[in-house]
């Protein structure tokens, strides 16, 4: 797989009294806590779910 197909995702705020949905598309990504990093393909599911929840998250090229 392409390097430049991957993102880099940072959850930098909590997600304490955010929506279902919100918090949903957090699990979804992965992330588990504040300040924890995974790397997701940039699929249009995945974009979807960052897009969403953009105010949460620090978001980063590979």
């Amino acid at each position: 797989m392409n390097d430049a197909t991957r993102v880099k995702v940072t959850l930098i705020r909590s997600t304490n009294g955010r929506l279902k949905k919100h918090k949903a598309c957090v699990k979804g990504l992965g992330l588990r806590r504040m300040h924890h990093t995974v790397e997701v393909k940039a699929t249009p599911e995945n974009m979807g779910m960052i897009n969403k929840v953009s105010y949460l998250l620090n978001v980063e090229e590979c």
